[in-house]
C-alpha cells in the first residue's frame, strides 16, 4: 500500500509533509528548500519546469511562465476581475467560458487545473525520493471559502497528477490540527489565514482529540499578491509621472516590478524603510531607463489600507456566525506569509485584545495539518476527531429566481439535508433542479452548481406533485444530490461534478497529457543519467591514467596508455555529440579497457607483494641466525677465556670440532684485564 501525504497546494508557494514515526515531518526538496515556489515554466527546449527552477525563468520568460494559478481554478473566465488577469502571461477565455492559460512555447492552452497538477506531482515526487515508497494518495487542503467548483477542480488536479485525492481539508481546520494536536484542555482558537491569493479566517474549539469547527469565512481574492499588486501600481505611477512610460503594458518589466514589491514587502516586515533599484527597467528612443525609490513602512501602510480594511470584514462576520465575542477566543493562530506584515499583526491583535501565538511556522502549518488528517485516514493518528464546516450556503432555485437553503453555511459535515418540492405550472411532467451556492437571496447573483431534470412526473394540477430533493455533502464538500417523485418512485440522482470547469473527457485527455509529460520527464532524467555516467567513465579513466603515470609507469607499456587515451577522447567527442550508438560503443570499449587494466594492475600488485613477502621472510631467516652468532659473542665476552672455550667445544659433537679446525686456523686471542674485552 502507497503511502498518503498531506499537501498544502498553495498560491505562491506549496509545502508537502507526512506522518513519519507518529509525528509529522515537512519534506523538503531536491533544491534543499521547505517550501517549493507554485511557478510552472516551460524552457526553449519545451521542458517543463516546477519551483524554484522555473521561478528564475519568470524575468526572462514571463509569457511562459506560470503563477498565481490557483487564483483562476474553478472558475469561469467571467469571475475574474480586471486586476485578477493583470498578470504576465496570458489568460483567455474559451469556448465554454472556462479560463485557459495560454503557453506560446508550447502553442498549447493549459487548464489551471493541469498547471496545479504539475505542482502537486512535484511535491509527490519529492516526498516519495525521501520516503523511498511510491505515495499514492495525498489530502490536499484548499480555503476554507473554496466553493464546490474549486474543491472539486482541486480533486481533478490531484487526479490529473495521477494521485488519489483522500480528503479536501479547509486551510484553517487544517493548521488548527497542527496547533492544538497534543492538547488536552479545551481551547477556542481564531486561525487567521493570510496566504498568497486567499484569505480565511475560523473559529475552532479543540480539546481532547475534537476538533469542531464553529464558524468559517473569507475572500478568495484576498492575499499577499495584492499587497505586491498595490507596490506594483505606486512603483509604477510614480515611474509614468517621471517618464511618462508605463511599465505594466511591457510583460518583463511587470514582471521585474512584481518581483521587486515581493521583496520590499518582505523586507518592510523588519525594517523601517527599503530601497529598491532596477536598472535598465525599459528604454526608449532616448536610451535605457531605470527605477530607483525608496519605500517606508508608514507609506506601504497608508497605500494598503483598503486591504487592511477588507480584513476586517470577515472577521467580524465570524464572530457573528459562531455567535461567539473576541474575549472568548482563548489563543490566536497566524496562518500564511501574509501575516508577518505588522499592520496585519497589529489589526489582529487590536481586535482580539491578545498576541498573536507565533509557536507555529506560517509557512508550514497547513501542510503539517494536512500530513496528520492523511495520518488519521491511514490510521497512523488516534484518537482524533475533525468536526468541519461548509463554508457557503447551498440550496435550491425556486419559482422567480428565489433560493430555497437545505444547507446554511457553517453546517458541521458530512450531513444530510432534504426537503420537499412541487411544480410550478399545471401538467407539469418534469422539473429542473437548479443547484446554487452562495449567500445572496437570487439565484442569479449566486454560484451556479449544475442542473438536472427530473422527467416522467405524472400530469397534476401546479401544486399538487411531491418531489423530494435531498441533498448529501461529504467531508470533502462534495455534493450529491438526489431527487425523487413521491408517486412513482421516479429518482434521478447527480453528484455535483459539473461545478468542476473541466468534464470527464477534458479530465482524462489532461491525465494522458500530463503521462506524456511524466514519459518525456522520465527520457529526459535517463538522458541526463546517461550523459553523467559516460562522463563519470571519462573522468575515472583519466584518473586512472594519472594514477598509473605517478606508480607505475614502469609496469604499463606506452602502447596501452595511447590505446586508453584514444577511447577516452572517442567518449567524449561522442558525449559532446549527443550520438548515442557512439557514446554507447566508446563507453563499452572503454570501460572494457579500464577493466582490463584495473586487473592487470591488480595481478603485478599482486605479484610485488609476493615478492616482498618472500624477501621479507628471507630477511627474517638471515636476521635469525645472525641474533645466534651475536648472542654467541654476548656469552663470549660474559665468560672467561677458558669458559669460552669449554663452552664452544662443549656444543661441537668431536666430528664437527675435528673438521672445523682442519678447515680454518685457529685464532689467537688475548684478553685485556683493564677493559674487559677480547682483543
Amino acid at each position: 500500500m502507497g503511502k498518503i501525504v498531506g499537501i498544502d497546494l498553495g498560491t505562491t508557494n506549496s509545502v508537502v509533509a507526512v506522518i513519519e514515526a507518529g509525528k509529522p515531518v515537512v519534506i523538503a526538496n531536491s533544491e534543499g528548500g521547505r517550501t517549493t515556489p507554485s511557478v510552472i515554466s516551460f524552457s526553449k527546449d519545451g521542458d517543463r519546469l516546477v519551483g524554484q527552477m522555473a521561478r528564475r525563468q519568470a524575468v526572462m520568460n514571463p509569457e511562459n511562465t506560470f503563477y498565481s494559478v490557483k487564483r483562476f481554478i474553478g472558475r469561469k473566465h467571467t469571475e475574474l476581475t480586471t486586476e485578477a488577469k493583470r498578470v504576465s502571461y496570458t489568460v483567455r477565455r474559451d469556448e465554454s467560458g472556462n479560463i485557459k492559460v495560454k503557453c506560446p512555447r508550447l502553442e498549447k492552452d493549459f487548464a489551471p487545473e493541469e498547471l496545479s497538477a504539475m505542482v502537486i506531482r512535484k511535491l509527490v515526487d519529492e516526498a516519495t525520493r525521501y520516503l523511498g515508497t511510491p505515495v499514492t494518495g495525498a489530502v490536499i487542503t484548499v480555503p476554507a471559502y473554496f466553493n464546490d467548483s474549486q474543491r472539486q477542480a482541486t480533486k481533478d488536479a490531484g487526479k490529473i497528477a495521477g494521485i488519489e485525492v483522500k480528503r479536501i481539508i479547509n486551510e484553517p481546520t487544517a493548521a488548527s490540527l497542527a496547533y492544538g494536536l497534543d492538547r488536552k484542555d479545551n481551547q477556542k482558537i481564531l486561525v487567521f489565514d493570510l496566504g498568497g491569493g486567499t484569505f480565511d479566517v475560523s473559529i475552532l474549539e479543540v480539546g481532547d482529540g475534537l476538533f469542531e469547527v464553529k464558524a468559517t469565512t473569507g475572500d478568495t481574492q484576498l492575499g499577499g499578491d495584492d499587497f505586491d499588486k498595490v507596490i506594483v501600481d505606486w512603483l509604477a505611477d510614480q515611474f509614468f509621472e517621471d517618464q511618462g512610460v508605463d511599465l505594466r503594458k511591457e510583460r518583463q518589466a511587470l514582471q521585474r516590478l512584481t518581483e521587486a514589491a515581493e521583496k520590499a514587502k518582505i523586507e518592510l516586515s523588519t525594517v523601517g524603510s527599503t530601497e529598491i533599484n532596477l536598472p535598465f527597467i525599459t528604454a526608449t528612443a532616448d536610451g535605457p531607463l531605470h527605477l530607483d525609490t525608496t519605500l517606508k513602512r508608514s507609506q506601504f501602510e497608508r497605500i494598503c489600507q483598503d486591504l487592511l480594511e477588507r480584513l476586517n470584514i470577515p472577521l467580524e462576520k465570524v464572530f457573528k456566525d459562531a455567535k461567539l465575542s473576541p474575549r472568548q477566543i482563548d489563543e490566536v493562530v497566524l496562518v500564511g506569509g501574509g501575516t508577518r506584515i505588522p499592520a496585519v499583526q497589529e489589526l489582529v491583535q487590536k481586535l482580539i485584545n491578545k498576541t498573536p501565538n507565533q509557536s507555529v511556522n506560517p509557512d508550514e502549518v497547513v501542510a503539517v495539518g494536512a500530513a496528520i488528517q492523511a495520518g488519521i485516514l491511514s490510521g497512523e493518528v488516534k484518537d482524533v476527531l475533525l468536526l468541519d464546516v461548509t463554508p457557503l450556503t447551498i440550496g435550491v432555485e425556486t419559482s422567480g429566481g428565489l433560493i430555497n437553503r437545505l444547507i446554511p453555511r457553517n453546517t458541521t459535515i458530512p450531513t444530510r439535508k432534504a426537503d420537499l418540492f412541487t411544480t410550478a405550472e399545471d401538467n407539469q411532467t418534469s422539473v429542473e433542479i437548479h443547484i446554487v451556492q452562495g449567500e445572496r437571496d437570487l439565484a442569479e447573483n449566486n454560484k451556479s452548481l449544475g442542473r438536472f431534470k427530473l422527467s416522467g412526473l405524472a400530469p397534476q394540477p401546479r401544486g399538487m406533485a411531491q418531489v423530494d430533493v435531498m441533498f448529501d455533502l461529504n467531508a470533502d464538500g462534495i455534493l450529491s444530490v438526489t431527487a425523487t417523485d413521491r408517486r412513482t418512485g421516479v429518482e434521478r440522482r447527480i453528484t455535483i461534478k459539473g461545478a468542476s470547469t473541466l468534464d470527464p473527457s477534458e479530465v482524462e485527455k489532461a491525465i494522458a497529457d500530463a503521462e506524456k509529460f511524466a514519459e518525456r520527464d522520465r527520457a529526459k532524467k535517463d538522458r541526463i543519467e546517461k550523459l553523467n555516467r559516460a562522463d563519470s567513465l571519462v573522468a575515472a579513466a583519466e584518473r586512472q591514467l594519472k594514477d598509473i603515470a605517478l606508480n607505475y609507469a614502469y609496469q604499463i607499456s606506452f602502447e596501452r596508455k595511447k590505446e586508453m587515451e584514444k577511447l577516452i577522447r572517442n567518449l567524449q567527442q561522442a558525449i559532446a555529440s549527443e550520438d548515442d550508438y557512439a557514446m554507447d560503443r566508446a563507453q563499452s570499449e572503454l570501460q572494457e579497457a579500464v577493466y582490463e587494466l584495473s586487473r592487470e594492475l591488480y595481478e603485478q600488485k599482486a605479484l610485488d607483494e609476493e615478492d616482498d613477502l618472500f624477501g621479507g621472510i628471507r630477511e627474517s631467516i638471515s636476521s635469525f641466525a645472525n641474533r645466534g652468532k651475536d648472542d654467541d659473542r654476548d656469552s663470549y665476552r660474559d665468560n672467561s677465556k677458558e669458559d669460552y672455550k669449554e663452552t664452544r667445544e662443549s656444543r661441537k659433537s668431536p666430528k664437527q670440532s675435528e673438521s672445523r679446525s682442519r678447515r680454518r686456523p685457529s685464532i689467537a686471542v688475548d684478553y685485556d684485564d683493564d677493559d674487559d674485552e677480547w682483543v
